[in-house]
């Protein structure tokens, strides 16, 4: 059976060595001393280790039940549930006006990793019932803030989101659901919505589901949709569940992976809702939800390849197959362990160096979206919005890639059910896919956020690397300083590249917007490397006790800078080769 262990040392080291949390001028983050975010670590911890972890195989073998229309999760699932409210985890970031706790995002973002490391099925659950407390506390009328946010703080009620129909996914503006208005003014909601995770289940004493509809008479496309507030129980007078409402599962899909969430099919059949925001504008209300969303599920796709390579690490340690080249390495034992083979050291160091570097990208994203809120800055808030699609895609398609290497690592076995490595590689899979398919957040990279306000946050990126080069001259930093620029520059001249000719002919742009979604993100992966080196640095001139820990720190980005960061030149080639090679198949010759 696989293990998990909270990575707790490395996450002090990212918040308070790289990003100087404690230090920073983001309301709040002065309570975020060393001592505090370790105590809250460890204690997540132990909760993701001890009580969700154990579970994850259950709920991969057990899957959820459909019973007269109720969902019953996985054996184990409810408890552990209640012993996440009861420990006020769901809590954490929220508003205290609504019961939160108030911490910053970023201390949750850490958190959030170890718990969906362990069991990503599960951590959605609460997940997504945050999502949908965002958006309410963002574009809700106060009753509405009153009335639903307390609940969905606590998880004694639960949120979904609801936008893709059988017939539209990506493309909302061929959205059928209907809200017709009534005259006390609610909206009875009709239509089918298809993949909505933790859509039912007996988890929670009520569902608040946030679906898309249309008003009839409203504009056409995108720009007449509305969100609507449907809950599974009216509330009565007094804020408690009522009757039930017109909303039903279904059925289950049957799905490749993470099989403990309750991925539905939600029948809205004449069901009662409650305009969220302004009528028409659905889709500003919803991004609230699903920007959130997509850091969250880029945060899924390094915490999947961590579980992995953990399990992947330990098995390349134990395993006797073969002999070192180089002389034995365990002259008593009939075989050398794994570990010593030149190319399963390669496999592990870049398994190491993505989800390293994935979690310095993600907790800086985080704190980003901290500035952005706590100070009402627009410029970390333009500049998370040029991140987003690049923490979305990049780790997510990575992450996927690594938990399949963590699978190679154990040959057949890692192919056989009851070693684990499949599930991990299962899992990830989704999360290229959902929160806007990895294409499609390529695409919005390169055709709109590239472009906002003018360019001003793409540009500010480049200046900040180019003041992190100018700043760290000196000999210790060089090796880290020069791949950056290079990779840099390679980053820019694609830029320039869709400006030349992305505007003769978008399809030259659109054609390279993979290759510059992967580009960009070894840049930032770069970028925290050597942001990385020069904390390690600076511990060891500072005589730190753990030298070990800080000589790896330092040994992981040569490797980063040396094996993988190289790839931005390979993915700017492919974008100067421009649409012609892709778009020269007539539809009808593939």
């Amino acid at each position: 059976m696989p293990s998990y262990t909270a990575p707790t040392k490395d996450m002090q080291f990212v918040l308070h060595e790289v990003l100087s949390v404690s230090q920073s001028a983001t309301p709040g983050y002065d309570e975020l001393d060393a001592e505090f975010t370790s105590a809250v670590l460890d204690e997540a911890g132990k909760i993701a280790t001890e009580v969700l972890h154990p579970l994850n195989a259950v709920g991969d073998q057990q899957g959820c039940v459909l019973e007269n229309g109720v969902v019953r999760p996985p054996e184990g699932f409810k408890e552990a549930f209640d012993q996440i409210r009861e420990g006020g985890w769901t809590a954490l970031d929220c508003d205290p006006e609504y019961g939160g706790q108030g911490m910053p995002y970023v201390l949750a973002t850490a958190v959030g990793e170890q718990f969906s490391a362990a069991n990503m099925a599960f951590n959605m659950y609460p997940g997504l019932t945050h999502g949908a407390y965002s958006a309410i506390h963002a574009h809700g009328s106060e009753a509405q803030k009153a009335a639903y946010l307390p609940k969905l703080v606590t998880c004694e009620w639960t949120g979904t989101m609801n936008l893709t129909e059988p017939h539209c996914g990506t493309d909302l503006g061929l959205m059928r659901t209907k809200a017709v208005p009534q005259d006390d003014g609610t909206y009875k909601i009709s239509g089918q919505k298809i993949f909505i995770s933790a859509g039912e289940h007996d988890m929670s004493d009520n569902i608040i589901h946030l679906v898309l509809a249309k008003i009839p008479g409203g504009p056409d496309g995108v720009k007449g949709i509305s969100l609507f507030i449907v809950p599974k129980f009216i509330l009565n007078e007094d804020g408690t569940p009522g009757a039930r409402n017109g909303v039903t599962c279904g059925k289950i899909e049957e799905k490749m992976g993470i099989h403990g969430n309750s991925t539905c099919v939600m029948n809205y059949d004449e069901a009662t809702g409650y305009l969220l925001g302004d009528a028409h504008k659905g889709m500003r209300a919803m991004f609230t939800m699903m920007n959130e969303a997509r850091l969250g599920v880029g945060l899924q796709g390094y915490a999947q390849a961590d579980i992995a390579y953990q399990n992947a690490l330990e098995y390349a340690k134990d395993r006797l197959q073969g002999r070192d080249v180089t002389g034995d390495k365990n002259p008593d034992g009939p075989a050398d362990p794994l570990i010593v083979h030149p190319d399963i050291r390669r496999n592990l160091m870049d398994q190491k160096s993505f989800v390293e570097g994935a979690r310095a990208f993600t907790f800086w994203g985080a704190t980003l979206i901290d500035h952005a809120h706590r100070a009402q800055d627009k410029d970390a808030d333009g500049m998370i919005s040029l991140m987003t699609p690049v923490i979305k895609g990049f780790l997510t398609d990575k992450g996927f890639e690594m938990a399949t290497a963590a699978q190679q690592v154990y040959g057949g076995h890692g192919y056989i059910e009851e070693w684990g490595m499949s599930q991990f590689a299962r899992d990830a899979r989704i999360a290229m896919i959902y929160e806007g398919a990895n294409g499609v957040q390529a695409l919005d990279l390169v055709g709109r956020k590239l472009a906002q306000d003018g360019g001003k946050h793409v540009m500010a990126f480049f200046e900040m690397i180019k003041n992190f080069c100018k700043d760290n001259t000196d000999e210790a930093m060089a090796e880290f300083v020069g791949p950056l620029k290079t990779a840099s520059k390679d980053l820019q001249a694609a830029g320039m590249f869709f400006m030349q000719n992305g505007m003769k002919n978008p399809n030259h742009a659109l054609s390279g917007s993979y290759d510059f979604m992967h580009l960009f993100g070894h840049v930032c992966l770069g970028f925290m490397w050597a942001r990385m080196a020069k904390a390690a640095q600076a511990a060891l001139d500072a005589n730190a006790s753990d030298t070990a820990f800080y000589e790896t720190k330092i040994a992981t980005a040569r490797y980063y800078m040396a094996r993988q960061l190289p790839m931005t030149s390979t993915h700017l080639a492919r974008i100067e080769t421009g649409a012609d090679t892709v778009m020269a198949l007539d539809a009808t010759h593939f």
